[in-house]
């Protein structure tokens, strides 16, 4: 257990407010695409098979959730159903996006779009009946989307973002030995191997997620303020670290190894795999749950939505299991 101002929560409902609204938010924004030569790697032959109307379908996913969380928060009997409404565009996302992850060999998120079935039933049960803690989970999103949502719909927004992030991440790899050259205003070059900064590269997707965590929980203006300065700097600046220790990794090709589970059949991918699928990954469930914990301490309110989030799923997955068990955590 970890005591956080008045509340106390344990590790399980830490890692429910850090790490789990990015898998479940985060998808909605698409993954780096990286090129080498003039063939693309990170959207592999498997992708290319996508029809235009797959891809249409998507979109509009993405932006059919984005528009009912957005009126969700606006007050009204018929809210819930709207927050319903963007739940299940997120996991009817998941499940398009299905190929792509097999395409990169990653399993993690197959995994997580199946859990996001049960998450969907439990979700739209409780919002049915107007349970506070899913109320609060959904304003999360809400305010998650009201954040991207400039950035992600608004181009000239979205590639100076892109633009700021590409440059910031050059001067970094620059300053540590590592110069790259553009072949584009957003693609960098080095040894042969090409990268493209894209909106998911930004930290935009992270940053609005845990801001809506940060301002989606009852609280003063002034721990909304220290919530924002406490989110949007560490996680502006970890993230072009990122990209320096994933471009980097890649284009010197440090980790070529394990082919037949890391390798998409282009050349150097493995090294991408490793670094982006697993260490990255990884990296960020570690922070983002250190980054929830902190918010803790800023926003004792958040532990208890926590604490009550996780309760609520437990006790309900529980009694899918057995079903006279889990009742008395509801």
């Amino acid at each position: 257990m970890i005591s956080s101002g008045l509340c106390t929560v344990d590790r399980t409902s830490l890692l429910l407010m850090g790490y789990l609204p990015k898998l479940i938010l985060g998808r909605v924004m698409r993954p780096w695409r990286l090129t080498r030569g003039f063939s693309r790697i990170g959207r592999t032959n498997a992708l290319m098979s996508y029809t235009l109307k797959d891809t249409r379908m998507k979109d509009y996913l993405v932006l059919i959730s984005c528009i009912c969380f957005l009126i969700f928060l606006i007050p009204g009997r018929f809210r819930k159903y709207f927050a319903i409404g963007g739940w299940a565009s997120i996991v009817g996302y998941l499940f398009l996006e299905l190929p792509y992850y097999f395409s990169i060999n990653n399993f993690m998120y197959p995994t997580i779009a199946l859990l996001s079935l049960p998450f969907l039933y439990i979700t739209a049960k409780y919002l049915l009946r107007d349970d506070p803690r899913v109320i609060q989970l959904s304003t999360i999103a809400a305010v998650a989307f009201l954040v991207y949502a400039p950035f992600g719909y608004i181009p000239a927004l979205g590639d100076w973002l892109i633009a700021a992030v590409t440059d910031q991440t050059s001067a970094v790899l620059a300053a540590i030995g590592y110069p790259v050259n553009f072949t584009a205003w957003n693609m960098m070059e080095r040894n042969g191997f090409r990268t493209e900064i894209i909106l998911a590269c930004t930290g935009i997707q992270s940053i609005a997620i845990m801001l809506g965590v940060a301002w989606g929980v009852r609280s003063t203006l002034r721990q909304k303020i220290a919530g924002f300065l406490l989110v949007f700097p560490t996680i502006y600046i970890l993230n072009v670290l990122r990209n320096v220790f994933v471009i980097t990794a890649y284009t010197e090709q440090w980790f070529p190894y394990l082919p037949g589970i890391a390798s998409n059949g282009e050349f150097g991918y493995e090294s991408f795999f490793w670094a982006h699928n697993v260490m990255a990954e990884l990296g960020a469930l570690i922070f983002l749950v250190i980054l929830a914990y902190a918010l803790f301490t800023v926003l004792p309110e958040l532990g208890s939505l926590a604490d009550g989030l996780y309760r609520l799923y437990r006790g309900e997955v529980e009694q899918i299991i057995r079903p006279k068990a889990g009742k008395a955590d509801l």
